[in-house]
């Protein structure tokens, strides 16, 4: 079967916005209900965050989510109920597994400047677990090299964090013009343009803040018009499945 791509671009996204928040959202989120659009393959929240200086969210609840947080610009200092602290920065990767329930806050961690990040949730293999939290940092030559696995929990992966989904990874890569990675080839692939702008095989340019949306993926090609930094879901399921 042929592969089929979906452009999603970043002018389409809904809005949530605030006096110390701007918060574009690829999927259905909070008091942006799109029935069509709710999520895709297990990743069901892929929003763009940017928080004022000195600001963020206060302590809240999450359950039965894995929460992936990528920094792009600035510190985003984080806490939570099960003891967890730390500052995530560029190139720091962090996953929260909420499982039974846990409080965190999330809050830009300058008072100058604002934080720039993407949060991405996915559904667990099963509900009920114990809460975690992992962080690692990812060396900057291996995400400009090519395809860089963040997080996964697919058998045999090398990934820097774990995930407890069995379906799913998340990669990155930095591009420098001119630069090319292979897409991974799976039922279900989600391609964010975090910065920059690309050119995808057979689909066309997309530019920040645009998504790709691939169903049965056959490892097509993606090559940076200009620096660019690309966010990669590989998903073997979706919802439902």
């Amino acid at each position: 079967m042929a592969a089929l791509a979906e452009i999603r671009r970043a002018a389409g996204r809904a809005v949530t916005t605030t006096p110390w928040l701007q918060s574009r959202h690829s999927f259905s989120f909070g008091d942006h209900y799109d029935p069509d659009n709710t999520h895709y393959g297990v990743l069901l929240v892929n929003n763009d965050d940017v928080v004022r200086p000195g600001a963020g969210f206060a302590t809240h609840a999450h359950r039965d989510m894995e929460i992936v947080t990528w920094v792009l610009r600035g510190a985003l200092r984080h806490e939570d109920s099960a003891g967890h602290r730390g500052v995530i920065y560029p190139g720091l990767a962090q996953r929260m597994s909420a499982g039974t329930g846990i409080l965190h806050s999330e809050m830009n961690d300058s008072g100058t400047e604002p934080v720039h990040f993407v949060q991405m949730w996915v559904v667990p293999d099963a509900t009920g677990m114990a809460p975690g939290y992992q962080q690692r940092e990812i060396d900057d030559g291996a995400l400009h090299a090519g395809l860089t696995t963040i997080a996964s929990g697919m058998p045999g992966g090398d990934a820097a964090i774990a995930l407890h989904n069995r379906d799913a990874a998340l990669h990155c890569a930095r591009l420098r013009p001119g630069d090319a990675v292979n897409l991974p080839s799976a039922p279900y692939v989600h391609v964010f343009a975090a910065r920059g702008r690309v050119g995808v095989e057979a689909v066309g340019e997309v530019s920040e803040g645009d998504a790709v949306r691939f169903t049965d993926a056959d490892g097509r090609r993606v090559t940076a018009v200009e620096p660019a930094e690309l966010l990669v879901w590989e998903m073997h399921a979706k919802l439902g499945d």
